[in-house]
């Protein structure tokens, strides 16, 4: 895919994931035991052959350029393209100045311009999934397209979840014929996934466009504004995909990394997921450990019986502890005699001896970084 760039959007603050995108941004939030959100998409990118790639950073967007680094461990560290992150102008401590998505990608048009690519692919940078975009290229060309835009079906979601996605109705053409943003009432399992594909020139205009009417959302004021104007096409995704919109999605999310079908969509079809690489030893089981279908990183030490979770790296479960249905984060320590259950821990997180805490699955118990229970 020569003639095809990436924009990845990262977003504002998400209140809906509490904690744990109180310091981060949604994108930087860990899953599945080593990765960032942000890998999946990035990840997917390369795989497709893609390498002038940009990142538009908003809210607590430091983690993030942490993580990204130079981008070499995505082979983006590169003399000519590669990956360039772009940091916001800051208001505050924490928030990023713009307004919208496309005001985003409006105040970093350069970028745009000074590219020499055909087509952009513009994704969101909070879902986990994998795919190659080759064939929705083909598809987009094939449709003679001004927009593409992927879609999957989520009938198998939860119905209160979503509201906070992008519902639209397609015809027999797979033409889009309504798109409504975040409705209170979705009247439609039909999602966007926040995949869209269309000409560099054509994006450069809209975007100009928006900003001499003082229109910031790529969505409402592009998308929806110009359903009857442009040709805008619709392409089914059928393959796993969940977007972190809430803290059950997060949670749902590591809990079905547990299963192998979905384990060898995400992470052994269609290339490989990267992501940066931290120099751990090998996970440590002592003879009392009991470890049932659950992820354990680099660096963990086992002693205790671990059922149904994720482990990230250098987590430690002390003798005696029974952790079921839960997600550690990096370096938290579980001490001897503590019983969990559906709990999402943050990192660096110390839970004391004798401790016993349960949630439920929709609703886990959160635990902020750093905390001692």
């Amino acid at each position: 895919m020569k003639s095809t760039m990436g924009i990845i959007l990262t977003g504002g603050k998400n209140d809906r994931l509490k904690e744990l995108a109180e310091l981060r941004s949604s994108t930087a939030v860990p899953v599945g035991g080593k990765y960032r959100m942000i890998d999946f998409v990035l990840s997917n990118m390369v795989n497709s052959g893609i390498t002038n790639i940009g990142v538009l950073t908003q809210y607590s967007f430091r983690s993030l350029m942490d993580h990204l680094g130079s981008g070499k461990e995505w082979d983006l560290d590169r003399r000519n393209d590669g990956l360039f992150v772009f940091p916001p102008y800051l208001s505050g401590e924490h928030s990023g100045w713009y307004q919208g998505s496309a005001d985003a990608m409006y105040h970093n048009i350069t970028f745009l311009k000074r590219s020499f690519e055909e087509y952009v692919i513009v994704a969101q940078g909070n879902c986990v999934y994998k795919m190659m975009f080759d064939k929705i290229l083909d598809y987009h060309v094939e449709k003679n397209a001004d927009i593409t835009i992927v879609y999957r079906n989520m009938g198998d979601f939860p119905e209160e979840e979503l509201q906070y996605m992008g519902v639209m109705k397609v015809d027999e053409q797979e033409k889009v014929v309504d798109f409504k943003e975040k409705h209170k009432s979705p009247t439609s399992a039909i999602c966007s996934m926040g995949i869209y594909i269309l000409k560099r020139e054509l994006l450069i205009s809209l975007l100009e466009e928006c900003a001499s009417h003082g229109k910031y959302d790529f969505v409402k004021d592009v998308l929806i504004n110009k359903l009857n104007v442009l040709n805008i096409y619709g392409y089914e995704f059928e393959g796993y995909w969940r977007n972190i919109s809430t803290i059950n999605a997060y949670y749902r999310i590591n809990m079905e990394m547990l299963n192998p079908q979905i384990r060898h969509q995400l992470f052994e079809q269609h290339g490989r997921v990267y992501t940066k690489v931290k120099d751990e030893p090998p996970a440590k089981y002592n003879e009392e450990a009991i470890v049932k279908n659950s992820i354990v990183a680099d660096g963990c030490i086992v002693e205790g019986e671990v059922e149904n979770s994720v482990l990230f790296r250098g987590v430690t479960i002390k003798k005696g502890s029974v952790v079921k249905n839960s997600i550690i984060m990096q370096g938290s320590i579980v001490d001897e005699e503590v019983k969990i259950n559906h709990l999402i821990i943050d990192k660096g997180v110390i839970i004391t001896k004798g401790i016993n805490l349960e949630g439920t699955t929709t609703f886990p118990v959160i635990i902020s970084k750093n905390t001692v229970v």
